[in-house]
């Protein structure tokens, strides 16, 4: 692909999401959301594959189907009510069809059966993107609504960390697994969605630092299957010695970054009264942590039964930027003692 026409899709990719971000207006907002499947789609098919092709697809489908409800319940509401503003009062039934709506997009669970089919017909750049940047503007339009229907969302967040623990624990792909990972992950926000808007930044700027250093390193050693990842050491050892660090701390195991968000969700809901809600969200995260664990333990403790014949890239002059793996890692591993300095900044 052209280094011009990638610059132009992301920059309309990001046009898209600032667009979502920016509007008060429903017919805006769902313009923004268009523009960002549709500056996406040429991503997913630049590498020909049929495979890419089959993803961008189902993708499409997905995204159009999710609009054209979202465009229907806002065009609804308006002829009911005269208000095109999001956060004018909104009826009951039209904010649980937008909520629906917005988690399909999201692919929260049971909407999510589209994500590990699209995320393994990726390659790892587009996978990352579509992760990480896509997910930011229906997330944004969820926290401007701020759904009443506190019942909706808590079944929406307990479900996806269920079935994203679940989901992942059969699988081989790694692409497969970093999506439940990535449904589960969303789980843990719109829990809190309705709570501490702030506390759903943090969660998504810690998932959006462990995401991106766990996709860059499995990129670095061209790992695509849990039994790639026996390779890995011998490919370079220093990814093979950080990439558990990054797994775990997506598992939110302490003293890692991953624990921060976790732990004050889990807070916030105690406050709440959602005692029952937070104790079955934390059981939920020990099955998401078991293929976490799998997958350090055939990168660490596992060995390809071959000889590695290839040639050693540690040895060569590296043809691909460090720096941002390093920031990322440093920060998905060793941020947690500020915390409290973490809280202020995204309250502010």
């Amino acid at each position: 692909m052209s280094p011009y026409v990638l610059a132009l899709l992301l920059f309309t990719l990001g046009l898209g999401t600032t667009m979502a971000f920016a509007s008060s207006h429903w017919l805006l907002a769902w313009v923004g959301l268009e523009i960002n499947t549709l500056a996406i789609l040429p991503l997913m098919v630049r590498n020909h594959h049929p495979r890419a092709v089959e993803a961008a697809t189902k993708y499409f489908l997905i995204q159009a189907g999710g609009a054209a409800v979202l465009f229907f319940a806002g065009v609804t509401n308006a002829w009911l009510t005269g208000q095109w503003g999001i956060q004018h009062a909104i009826s009951p039934p039209f904010i649980a069809i937008i909520t629906l709506a917005l988690a399909l997009k999201l692919g929260l669970a049971p909407l999510h059966s589209w994500m590990p089919e699209v995320f393994q017909g990726l390659d790892l750049n587009t996978g990352l993107v579509l992760a990480t940047w896509q997910k930011l503007a229906p997330l944004t339009l969820l926290l401007q609504i701020q759904p009443a229907n506190s019942h909706l969302l808590i079944f929406l967040g307990l479900a996806s960390t269920l079935i994203g623990g679940w989901g992942g624990l059969n699988q081989t792909q790694l692409r497969k697994i970093l999506a439940y990972s990535s449904t589960a992950q969303l789980g843990w926000m719109v829990l809190v969605l309705q709570f501490t808007p702030s506390l759903v930044t943090l969660a998504v700027l810690v998932y959006i630092a462990a995401a991106a250093a766990m996709f860059i390193i499995l990129k670095l050693v061209k790992s695509t299957s849990v039994n790639m990842l026996a390779i890995s050491w011998a490919k370079s050892p220093a990814l093979g010695a950080m990439a558990p660090l990054v797994l775990l701390s997506l598992a939110g195991l302490p003293p890692l970054t991953g624990f921060m968000p976790k732990w004050l969700i889990i807070e916030e809901l105690s406050k709440q009264g959602l005692v029952p809600a937070a104790i079955l969200a934390v059981f939920t995260a020990l099955l998401s942590l078991y293929y976490y664990l799998r997958l350090t333990y055939a990168m660490t403790l596992t060995m390809f039964p071959n000889n590695f014949s290839g040639a050693p890239p540690w040895r060569m002059r590296p043809r691909q930027m460090t720096l941002p793996l390093a920031c990322l890692v440093m920060v998905t591993i060793s941020f947690l003692p500020f915390t409290p300095a973490a809280i202020a900044l995204v309250a502010f």
